[in-house]
């Protein structure tokens, strides 16, 4: 390869990897400003950047515009809509809309008919992704698994189990 080429391919790749970097450091920065929004109770800015970046697949973005369609804060409310954006976000191995989408399943908030086998699945799913940082959803997450539990027979808990091992995040 000739030099000209050489230095043609090394401009294409650190030209790659800077629009990448500044594309995350654009994410973080609308997260930022988003959060701080909703913090203000200026919901049209926060649904109004989540909405982008939900629509580019960003996990996090659904999830928190899931939970505003859940309560209806900044948008009307929708549970089918919340639980749409929680479940393409729980797909992806976000602990948060794995334990949300759970929750609504097990409790027939928005998805009927309701679902303990799922439930159970994302519920599981959840608990093993969350972190320290989030030990209240995760003490919360282990009381609505057991009360789901109660209910389940052992075979649906199997099954359950079953699904949650043989569960694969998707991408994009």
């Amino acid at each position: 390869m000739n030099r000209f080429k050489l230095l043609a391919v090394v401009a294409t790749v650190l030209l790659g990897a800077t629009a990448g970097l500044a594309s995350a450091q654009t994410l973080e920065a609308d997260m930022r400003t988003a959060a701080g929004a909703y913090e203000r109770k200026d919901m049209a800015t926060a649904v109004r950047i989540w909405k982008v970046w939900a629509s580019q697949g960003d996990p996090e973005a659904q999830t928190l515009l899931g939970a505003m369609y859940w309560s209806g804060e900044g948008v009307p409310r929708d549970h089918k809509e919340a639980a749409r954006l929680y479940l393409l976000a729980a797909n992806k191995g976000y602990a948060r809309a794995q334990n949300d989408i759970g929750f609504m399943l097990a409790f027939g908030e928005g998805v009927p008919p309701r679902d303990d086998v799922e439930a159970y699945k994302w519920l599981t799913l959840a608990i093993a992704r969350y972190t320290a940082k989030n030990q209240d959803r995760l003490d919360q997450a282990i009381k609505d698994k057991a009360t789901l539990a109660r209910r389940m027979t052992p075979a649906q808990i199997a099954e359950a189990e079953r699904r949650a091992r043989a569960w694969k995040a998707t991408t994009g």
